[in-house]
């Protein structure tokens, strides 16, 4: 969610652009639709509690959830903030913190109208305040970035999971006198757990019914129930966004994303990580399947150990795709998913706009009708849409529209959009 633009001496890059980086930032663009397209189309919890759909999941659904915890959840969006890390050394070596600080300004006024207006799953707001945080350290060498990124991501992971730990226990107990997740005559501390999930289940439905009406009851409902939600978010983050962009900061300064290193060797090193990471989460979501998809459980795995597990994935889907995009292979895929990610910033505002229209009742009103196998069509359906305009607008304009509105306002001045 960067210009991408290159100092002189980076290399590889095309018209002043660092290609790796617009391919890695194509492809996390596709896949955060893929990680939001459950909170697009259910109740927001539903992306860490599969037992929140209203549907029964079916073998298929289960292989789908599968595939989207061990691939897709958390993953895309670590994608893209370690890119958005490696931007802001490009741009303040290039322009200097204070235009920097401009941008990041601008983009929690986006974050906070696309919030609003249109998704609550919103990481713009979230990634300008814990950019602010992450400025001071942006001229650091690689070393001390690398290695500040990683204690911080460790110690955050340690303290998500263990918030979750005293409600583990007690589900656990419940959960052993009621192992087929039923109310049942339990001790008062755990007849207070089935009055949680109760309260849960009513807030989604609550959910359900504003995001199947109209626009204005939509933003009504988003103001009075989850206003405080973005700074929420922006908490949060300082354990996971802030040392992630150190660590894209790092790998920026250590020149991973401009050819310092072998293709080949890339991908080998790519691959191991992300097969140690895979394999490192995967008994998390065995566990949470095995016994149900329970929600302190579900929660449990998604935010809290998982955050740490999933680090190597995260790390060996950029060493890949950086050692994918330094190939030197060619074709049609390769240039579009380049050009997406030139216009990523357009596309994820974009998809969010499309994926409004499709599920909320001002537009076709299918809020809370697809299982997580439907999805997958409204996802394909997504990436086609990002593929087929991203590099026709590009061939004929500099910049994708909200890139272009972006550069506008953060200089303060009109740029030229044709070419």
């Amino acid at each position: 969610m960067t210009d991408g633009e290159s100092p002189a001496g980076n290399a590889p890059h095309a018209n002043g652009r660092i290609v790796s980086l617009d391919y890695v930032r194509g492809v996390a663009v596709l896949g955060i639709l893929f990680a939001n397209i459950v909170a697009f189309s259910q109740p927001m919890l539903a992306t860490v509690w599969p037992g929140a759909l209203p549907h029964t999941m079916s073998r298929a659904d289960e292989a789908v959830w599968l595939f989207q915890y061990l691939f897709i959840d958390g993953k895309m969006r670590g994608l893209f903030t370690l890119l958005f890390g490696a931007g802001m050394v490009l741009f303040v070596d290039g322009k200097g913190a204070w235009l920097q600080v401009r941008r990041l300004f601008w983009l929690a006024l986006f974050g906070l109208a696309h919030f609003f207006l249109l998704f609550r799953g919103d990481i713009l707001f979230t990634y300008a305040l814990c950019g602010m945080v992450a400025l001071p350290w942006v001229r650091l060498g690689a070393r001390q970035l690398l290695v500040a990124g990683a204690l911080v991501y460790a110690i955050g992971a340690l303290f998500s999971a263990a918030i979750d730990l005293p409600r583990l226990s007690i589900e656990g107990q419940v959960l052993a006198a009621c192992p087929a997740q039923v109310e049942c005559l339990t001790a008062p501390h755990e007849q207070a757990y089935w009055e949680a999930v109760d309260e849960t289940r009513a807030r989604m439905v609550a959910e359900t019914d504003a995001m199947q009406s109209g626009f204005q009851t939509i933003v009504r409902y988003t103001w009075q129930a989850h206003r405080w939600e973005p700074l929420e978010g922006v908490v949060l983050g300082l354990f996971e966004t802030v040392p992630l962009m150190l660590l894209g900061m790092g790998l920026m300064r250590a020149g991973f994303f401009a050819g310092r290193y072998r293709g080949r060797t890339l991908a080998v090193w790519g691959l191991g990580a992300m097969a140690l990471g895979v394999l490192a989460t995967l008994p998390l979501a065995l566990w949470v399947r095995d016994a149900g998809y329970p929600l302190y459980r579900a929660s449990f795995a998604f935010l809290g150990p998982a955050q740490l597990l999933r680090l190597p994935t995260i790390l060996g889907m950029a060493t890949c795709l950086v050692a994918l995009s330094s190939s030197g292979a060619r074709g049609w895929l390769r240039e579009r998913l380049v050009a997406a990610g030139r216009m990523a910033f357009s596309n994820y505002l974009g998809t969010s706009l499309l994926m409004a229209f499709l599920f909320q009742g001002w537009g076709l009103g299918r809020f809370g009708e697809p299982d997580r196998v439907d999805m997958l069509r409204y996802v394909l359906g997504g990436w086609i849409a990002m593929l087929a305009w991203s590099k026709p607008w590009l061939a004929r304009f500099r910049y994708g529209p909200l890139e272009w509105l972006w550069r506008c306002l953060v200089y303060g001045r009109i740029f030229p959009l044709r070419r």
